[in-house]
């Protein structure tokens, strides 16, 4: 049977890589596509996997993205209430969340509340809803399965014996300025972070990845996607990005899931699982002389992973507000407003301001993420 997608995002990078394993996947069909704003990408997809929606934010953007589809049938849609509507469309059976931020957290929220089974990108929508998203999870009896390739290995490493875990092993790769310390990262400018050696990302996520704080989102999302308590995920730096994560359990053994680092294969196996297809990545080449080398993360020159630690063990409210200014000091960053040490600083300034409160809603946390996010803009360093 032909599972149906709803790709969230399919303009970026992920949802670049989702629609080629799509398109690589005759059992696979996407019926809806959004973007942000990239029409003429968005244009190019639509004609060539038919959707029978796409939608974008801006409605001077949709207006002109229904002018070059009015030969076909698709529906063009737009805003939050277009995104929220191709996450929810009847013909979807699956919805891949690949937006960036905590935009992706509505659409998702309702896909859930629809019955939809979610591969899940969007590493903000935990950070920021995770117990709300859990519980409406396991109130709709979907699947949440993890696209991120470190989280796809915990997945992969788990298989059915999540009581027993005893600590979660998250590798990351040191990001682009891996090794140096704060005196050498005063002056660095946007175009120098995001070089990353190893993967190629978006723009928001290869920044967090310079800081660390993209670690810090995942080890709020691994908490709330398998139920462990943070004290049990250890971060290791990897530049190699061969080893995606492993896991020790109770008997002390430690399984790991190795691959050539391609988002390729953890998008594949979230849309396949628990069955495995030939996936068209290179196999690794044990014989080749691999080095494997891991290290502990430097997190006096890279603030932004304690600061992550510290909202999720503060809990309530405090990791959206994190998440929000995280967004917002990264964008100063990426326009040369501050410096790349200060996004930590706009980070933390932020939280220091907000006085916790439990999670009660997703309104209540929308409205916390746009206080969070005008704060962050007005704090002058």
């Amino acid at each position: 049977m032909k599972k149906h997608i709803s790709v969230l995002g399919s303009t970026g990078s992920v949802g670049r890589q989702t629609l080629d394993v799509i398109r690589n996947n005759k059992e696979m069909k996407a019926v809806a596509l959004t973007a942000n704003s990239n029409i003429t990408l968005l244009e190019e997809q639509a004609r060539e996997f038919m959707p029978e929606v796409v939608s974008v934010m801006d409605e001077d953007a949709a207006k002109e993205l229904r002018i070059k589809l009015s030969d076909t049938n698709i529906k063009v849609l737009c805003g939050m209430s277009g995104l929220v509507e191709a996450s929810t469309m009847d013909k979807a059976d699956c919805v891949l969340t690949a937006v960036v931020g905590n935009v992706g957290m509505l659409p998702t929220f309702e896909a859930i509340k629809a019955g939809k089974d979610i591969a899940l990108a969007n590493k903000e929508t935990l950070v920021s809803a995770g117990s709300l998203i859990t519980e409406e999870i396991k109130k709709n009896g979907v699947k949440l399965l993890p696209v991120d390739s470190e989280h796809s290995a915990i997945f992969q490493c788990i298989n059915g014996t999540d009581n027993a875990i005893k600590r979660i092993l998250l590798t990351a790769s040191g990001g682009s300025f891996r090794g140096r310390k704060r005196e050498e990262l005063k002056n660095v400018k946007p175009a120098d972070a995001l070089k990353h050696p190893t993967w190629s990302m978006g723009r928001k996520i290869t920044i967090d990845s310079a800081t660390l704080m993209n670690k810090g989102l995942e080890v709020i999302e691994a908490k709330w996607l398998f139920g462990v308590d943070v004290s049990q995920i250890e971060v290791l730096v990897h530049p190699q990005s061969i080893v995606h994560s492993a896991v020790e359990f109770a008997d002390n053994s430690v399984i790991a899931q190795l691959s050539v680092p391609d988002m390729r294969l953890a998008i594949q196996y979230a849309l396949t699982a628990p069955e495995r297809i030939p996936c068209s990545i290179a196999p690794l080449d044990f014989s080749a002389g691999m080095n494997l080398t891991f290290g502990h993360p430097d997190t006096e020159t890279f603030e932004c992973l304690s600061l992550a630690y510290k909202a999720v063990e503060l809990g309530g409210t405090l990791p959206t507000v994190m998440n929000a200014a995280n967004e917002i000091a990264v964008e100063r960053f990426l326009s040369e407003d501050i410096g790349f040490l200060q996004i930590a600083e706009v980070v933390g300034e932020c939280m220091n301001a907000h006085s916790i409160e439990e999670v009660s809603s997703i309104e209540q946390l929308m409205e916390i993420d746009l206080w969070a996010r005008d704060y962050a803009k007005k704090i002058k360093l």
